[in-house]
């Protein structure tokens, strides 16, 4: 088949189009209408040669040109090397404040395709659905393209259950290579993050979609009822806990208190440490819990340990040394998932140091719902 013809195979999930119609009608109307997008690196535009090349913007590029007479803002809520885990934590500051009308949410490639990350995954689809500006939601699945793995069997799961429409590059571009269209390297360089044709192809596969809905606006749809959750439900209401939280108390740890300059300035508003046995303790109500720290790429830096509720025989290590060099990584590690519902202790101490680190350990949050 042509490129055109595997495009047209992307929506995997039909979903309900009402919101979708909804915002269309209203562009039609000249209004003005905000573009979210939420997600990970791909979202994020890695490897497009420029910002206006990514994927993201180019289905931005959708609505200002077939709505001529409205108004778009853009909302770019990808980082890379994120999941849907610190997406439920992140998705009000990053994406929901703007208030916008749609949003196209990815973490397909940063989720393992397991229960866990299908119910963190619910807890993003639900922040979404219920947010005050009740946006149309698109499912979007990226895909590793060396195997074609991805976590989309779990995700889309709950986007069917939702009824939220389901797009997937697994069905549309990663079949262009197995077809013989294209050699991997052409659309990626990496197996992973799209160059500029892979962004290209990623957006036509939603505009294609997009397009699918417009030509459609005549035919009425009802919004279906909103369901109870379909898993546990732990992450709705995830909260990411940073140096503004007023639930730590510090003995050597230092208050990060440089500004946080946008979005993507990753290590700010978090806590150092450079001693032996320095420590930051938290009380933190929830059920499930983790930590964000920095693995660095500078080496070494010291290593930090993580105790729950005084369980010092069982200690989590935070080994702030990356192995990997394509650069720094915003490490999320989980420490308690569906444990009792109360007032938990956590206690971050220093336990390695080395007389050449060249960096201090970087604690960048708690997330805990």
């Amino acid at each position: 088949m042509q490129a055109s013809e595997w495009i047209k195979q992307g929506l995997v999930v039909r979903g309900n189009w009402a919101r979708l119609k909804q915002c269309m009608r209203r562009a039609g109307q000249g209004e003005t209408l905000h573009i979210g997008f939420l997600g990970g690196s791909i979202t994020q535009g890695s490897l497009a040669t420029k910002d206006t090349l990514c994927y993201a913007y180019r289905v931005f590029e959708w609505w200002q040109e077939k709505f001529p007479q409205a108004q778009f803002k853009y909302i770019n809520g990808g980082i890379g090397g994120t999941s849907s885990h610190y997406g439920g934590a992140r998705a009000w500051k990053d994406v929901l404040k703007y208030r916008p009308d749609v949003v196209v949410v990815d973490f397909s490639v940063n989720d393992d395709a397991d229960e866990f990350f299908e119910e963190t995954y619910e807890g993003v689809i639900r922040q979404l659905l219920q947010a005050p500006s009740r946006p149309a939601v698109i499912i979007m699945n990226n895909v590793f393209y060396d195997d074609g793995h991805n976590a989309q069997d779990f995700h889309n799961r709950i986007g069917a259950y939702y009824g939220i429409p389901c797009v997937s590059m697994k069905a549309a571009v990663y079949p262009m290579i197995g077809d013989g269209l294209y050699e991997a390297p052409e659309l990626t360089p990496d197996n992973l993050h799209p160059n500029d044709l892979g962004h290209g192809y990623v957006a036509d596969t939603i505009k294609y979609f997009l397009d699918t809905v417009r030509n459609d606006l005549a035919s009425e749809e009802s919004e279906p009822d909103y369901p109870a959750p379909l898993t546990a439900n732990s992450y709705e209401n995830s909260k990411l806990y940073q140096i503004e939280n007023n639930c730590f108390s510090l003995e050597g740890f230092q208050v990060d208190a440089d500004e946080k300059k946008g979005m993507l300035d990753l290590y700010k508003n978090g806590w150092t440490a450079s001693h032996l046995n320095d420590k930051i303790t938290f009380e933190i109500d929830c059920s499930c819990m983790a930590v964000q720290y920095r693995k660095s790429v500078q080496k070494p830096v010291p290593v930090a340990s993580a105790v729950i509720d005084g369980d010092t025989e069982h200690p989590v290590i935070l080994d702030g040394n990356f192995e990997e060099t394509w650069g720094d990584c915003l490490y999320l590690q989980k420490l308690l998932h569906h444990a009792e519902q109360k007032k938990h202790t956590l206690e971050i101490s220093i336990i390695e140091t080395h007389d050449d680190d060249v960096r201090p350990f970087y604690l960048v949050s708690v997330i805990a719902s």
